[in-house]
């Protein structure tokens, strides 16, 4: 069996940024259009009125201060409020795999590797552009890389049970390295006309090299010094859309076919699952809590954030301790803890301990126990 090391991180950053004054004023004008609308029928309480979102509502229930879209102007446009993403033909490669390969390439840089010293690609995310071919031999080709690809996906934990998989593949000699990658566009998914949820979603994507640790040159080594994965069923975070929508005769349009999600249960269930799923990893390895520098936390609220590492520390975090990223991002799921890796590792020393973790819907959880070399 041989050790690994992840050996790089990439990060490709859309370049459209929603504020939530902008999302609000969205969001408003269409709840004021509807609503006016629909006067008389809500007049004789036929249907209800909607309420209007703020900023100060969405920084209160989320932490979140603006998000990364790949496009701004169909999600602002009251009268659209969705993505506007053009199909391509399939000579083109997808978004997703353009998405993927630019964060790919700063990966492989990071790693001082090119596409000659991967021998697979793994497509972690939650929403893949389509059935088949995999989007990860589609990746594969894009980069010119010799081997094998196959897409997976675990919701928000896609990217710590992708590092899982690609750990296991190189641990037993299947593959040199493995690229590992996430591309999230979330806001496909995303309901902007919900008020509950129209705040919560940025689109990013991500990429890691894991590989042999005798074999790694790279600056930026952290040892795999362990992984963690429990799932168990819920309905509190869904998404119904899929390929046997077009098979049903009712229910085509509704609400589920976007993410739908019961916040609070997901809020109470969630925080002491994860918190007590890091501390159990962390004593299986014989690793004290306080031992631990950094926890890279999923980033979906900052208030799940907040209680997570209260539980596991017995106090507030310092804001080293587990870096935030949601503020600027939002949540991009399995994205989300890999950005804030990428974005807050260098000034760790060698020996330093960290803890990489993601929950979400399944639901869903992953722990990965890193030792910077």
């Amino acid at each position: 069996m041989h050790n690994v090391v992840i050996s790089g991180t990439g990060l490709y950053t859309p370049p459209n940024s929603i504020s939530n004054e902008e999302l609000v004023a969205s969001f408003n004008a269409y709840v004021q259009a509807f609503n006016a609308e629909n006067a008389d029928a809500i007049e004789r309480g036929e249907i209800e009125a909607l309420a209007e979102s703020s900023v100060a509502f969405i920084e209160k229930a989320s932490g979140i201060k603006s998000r990364f879209v790949v496009d701004k102007d169909g999600i602002l446009d009251p009268r659209r409020m969705v993505p506007r993403i053009p199909e391509r033909s399939n000579e083109e490669w997808g978004i997703l795999c353009e998405m993927a390969v630019a964060a790919a390439r700063q990966a492989l840089e990071r790693a001082g590797r090119t596409p000659a010293d991967i021998d697979g690609v793994i497509v972690a995310c939650s929403n893949l552009q389509r059935a088949y071919p995999a989007v990860a031999i589609e990746v594969q080709a894009a980069l010119g890389i010799q081997g094998f690809g196959y897409d997976m996906n675990v919701a928000c934990s896609s990217a710590t049970f992708g590092i899982q998989a690609a750990t296991n593949a190189v641990q037993t000699g299947q593959a040199r390295a493995i690229l590992m990658v996430n591309p999230e566009i979330c806001t496909g998914h995303l309901n902007f006309r919900d008020r509950d949820s129209h705040f919560i979603f940025g689109d990013a994507a991500t990429a890691v090299i894991i590989e042999r640790a005798d074999q790694a040159t790279s600056k930026h080594q952290f040892e795999v010094v362990g992984t963690k994965l429990l799932t168990q069923f819920s309905n509190n975070i869904r998404n119904n859309f899929g390929f046997l929508n077009r098979a049903a005769e009712e229910g085509i349009g509704t609400r589920d076919k976007l993410f739908v999600q019961e916040g609070r249960k997901v809020f109470k269930d969630v925080c002491p699952m994860v918190a007590e799923l890091i501390a159990a990893h962390l004593q299986e390895n014989g690793i004290e809590v306080a031992g631990v520098k950094r926890f890279w936390l999923h980033q979906a609220n900052l208030n799940m954030n907040l209680l997570i590492a209260r539980k596991l520390l017995g106090r507030d975090a310092e804001p080293q301790e587990a870096p935030v990223i949601l503020d600027t991002y939002a949540n991009t799921s399995s994205a989300g803890s890999v950005i804030a890796f990428h974005k807050h590792q260098d000034d760790l020393p060698s020996g330093a301990l960290g803890v990489l973790s993601s929950f979400g819907a399944g639901y869903s959880i992953g722990s990965v126990i890193l030792r910077k070399r």
